[in-house]
C-alpha cells in the first residue's frame, strides 16, 4: 500500500474518531502529523514542525481575542436588544429577524456557538409565544449564523482566508461572504415558504405582547441578555463597537493583517478597560484553534509526503472539474454532519486547490460551493448547536423536536451540496 494512501486512511480514522469518541480532532491531527511523517514516511521533526500553520494561528488567535472582549463588553447583547425592537408586532418578519440577528452577530466576530446560545432562547420563546415553527426559527438561527461566520473578522472566514492566502490563489473576501450570505438567504427562503411562514403576515399581535414575549426569554441565554440590554450600551460597549470599525479601516482600507490587527486593537480596549479582563483568555473558543492547528499539521505532512498531489491527479483524471468539484462538495457536507465543520473546511479546501486553481472555474464559486456544503448541515441534533437548541425548545416533547431536526438535517446532507454546487458552478455569480 502506498504512503498516500495509508495518509488518507489515517485521515479518515481520525475523523471517524473524532466523531465518535469526545476526542479533539486537534490532537489526533498532531499525532497522525507525527505518525505518518516521522515514523512512516522518514520525515524529520524539524520538517513537521515546518508545516504548522503558523500565520492561520495568528490570524484566527487575534480575531477570536478581540471578538471575546467585544461580546464581554456587552455590545453584542445590545445589537441584538436594538434589533428586537424593530419589528413590533409583525410575525412575518420575526424569522427574518432571527436570521438577520444571527448573522450580524456572526459577522461581527461572534463564535458560531455562542450566536446560537444568545438567539437560541429568544427564538424558540417566540416560536411558542406565536406558534411559528420551532424548526423554521431553528433554521433562521443556523442559516444567518452560517452566512455571517464567513465574514473576514470570523473564525471559518479566517479559515478559509488564511487557507487561500497561504495557497497564493487570488481571491476576494467579500466577494465569498456575499456568495454566502446570497446562498444562506436561499435556502432560508425555501424554509420560510415550506414551513408556513407566509400565514404569519396574516396574522397580527400588539407591541406590548412582542416585547413580553422577549423579556420572558429562558434564563439560559448567555451573558445575562436581558439584563445587560435594559441597562443600555455602556461605554465599554461603545468602545468595543468602535473597535470593530477600526478593525474594518484597518483591514480593507490599509490592508493590514487581521490577526496582527486584532491583537492591537484588543490591547488598546484591554488598557483603556483593564478591570474587564478577567477571564478573556479563557473564554476564547480554543478547542477550535487547537482543532484547526492540528488537522492543519497533518494536512501539512500529507502535502510533504504527495498526497495532496496524489489526489489532484486523481481529480485531473476525473477529466471533468465540474463534477470534482460536486464531489468534494458532498464529501465535505456529509463528512460535517458527523464530524467537525472547521476540521472538514481546513481539510477541503488545501485537497481542492487544483480546482480552485483550474482557469475554467471561478476561484470564489468553487470556494464558496465547499464552505456552503460544509456548513449547511451543522443543524444535526447529534452536534453541540443541536443540543443547544433541544434545550431551549418549548411547548412539545423534546423527542418530537429531535425528530424534526434530525429529518431536516437529512434534507440539507441530501441536497445542501447539490444546490450549493448548482448555484455556484454550474450558473454561477456575475462577479
Amino acid at each position: 500500500m502506498s504512503i498516500e494512501v495509508i495518509a488518507l486512511i489515517v485521515l479518515l480514522i481520525v475523523f471517524i474518531i473524532s466523531s465518535a469518541l469526545p476526542i479533539s480532532i486537534g490532537v489526533l491531527g498532531f499525532v497522525a502529523a507525527y505518525v505518518v511523517g516521522s515514523l512512516i514516511s522518514g520525515l524529520s521533526l524539524d520538517e513537521i514542525y515546518s508545516v504548522f500553520p503558523a500565520d492561520l494561528f495568528i490570524l484566527i488567535v487575534g480575531v477570536t481575542y478581540l471578538f471575546t472582549i467585544i461580546q464581554k463588553s456587552g455590545a453584542i447583547d445590545w445589537i441584538a436588544d436594538w434589533g428586537l425592537k424593530l419589528v413590533r408586532g409583525h410575525l412575518g418578519l420575526i424569522p427574518w429577524l432571527i436570521f438577520g440577528l444571527s448573522f450580524v452577530l456572526a459577522s461581527f466576530g461572534t463564535y458560531g456557538l455562542a450566536v446560537v446560545s444568545l438567539m437560541a432562547p429568544i427564538a424558540l420563546r417566540m416560536a411558542y409565544q406565536y406558534k411559528i415553527s420551532a424548526v423554521l426559527m431553528s433554521i433562521m438561527i443556523i442559516m444567518g449564523m452560517n452566512a455571517g461566520t464567513y465574514s473576514p473578522v470570523s473564525v471559518f472566514g479566517a479559515i478559509v482566508n488564511g487557507v487561500m492566502q497561504s495557497s497564493n490563489l487570488l481571491f476576494s473576501p467579500m466577494l465569498f461572504l456575499l456568495n454566502l450570505f446570497l446562498f444562506f438567504t436561499v435556502v432560508s427562503a425555501i424554509a420560510f415558504f415550506a414551513l408556513g411562514g407566509l400565514r404569519l403576515f396574516k396574522l397580527s399581535r400588539s407591541a406590548q405582547n412582542f416585547v413580553a414575549a422577549a423579556a420572558e426569554v429562558s434564563p439560559a441565554a448567555t451573558n445575562d441578555f436581558n439584563e445587560k440590554s435594559k441597562n443600555g450600551l455602556t461605554l465599554y460597549g461603545g468602545v468595543a463597537l468602535a473597535a470593530i470599525a477600526v478593525l474594518c479601516i484597518l483591514a480593507i482600507g490599509f490592508d493590514m493583517n487581521i490577526g496582527i490587527a486584532c491583537f492591537i486593537i484588543g490591547l488598546v480596549v484591554a488598557l483603556l478597560f483593564p478591570s474587564k479582563q478577567d477571564g478573556i483568555i479563557k473564554e476564547m473558543p480554543w478547542g477550535v484553534i487547537f482543532l484547526v492547528s492540528g488537522i492543519l499539521t497533518y494536512v501539512g505532512v500529507m502535502e510533504k509526503v504527495g498526497v495532496i498531489d496524489y489526489v489532484t491527479g486523481l481529480i485531473e483524471d476525473l477529466g471533468n472539474p465540474t463534477i470534482a468539484t460536486l464531489m468534494i462538495s458532498y464529501v465535505g457536507g456529509v463528512g460535517s454532519a458527523f464530524a467537525s465543520t472547521a476540521g472538514f473546511l481546513a481539510t477541503m479546501f488545501p485537497i481542492a486547490e487544483p480546482l480552485l486553481q483550474n482557469p475554467v472555474l471561478s476561484t470564489v464559486d468553487v470556494a464558496s460551493a465547499i464552505a456552503a456544503s460544509n456548513s449547511i448541515v451543522d443543524l444535526s441534533p447529534f452536534s453541540t448547536v443541536g443540543a443547544i437548541l433541544l434545550a431551549n425548545v418549548q411547548g412539545m416533547k423534546d423527542r418530537i423536536f429531535f425528530k424534526q431536526l434530525l429529518l431536516t438535517a437529512v434534507v440539507l446532507v441530501a441536497c445542501g451540496p447539490g444546490l450549493a454546487w448548482f448555484l455556484f458552478v454550474i450558473i454561477g455569480t456575475p462577479w
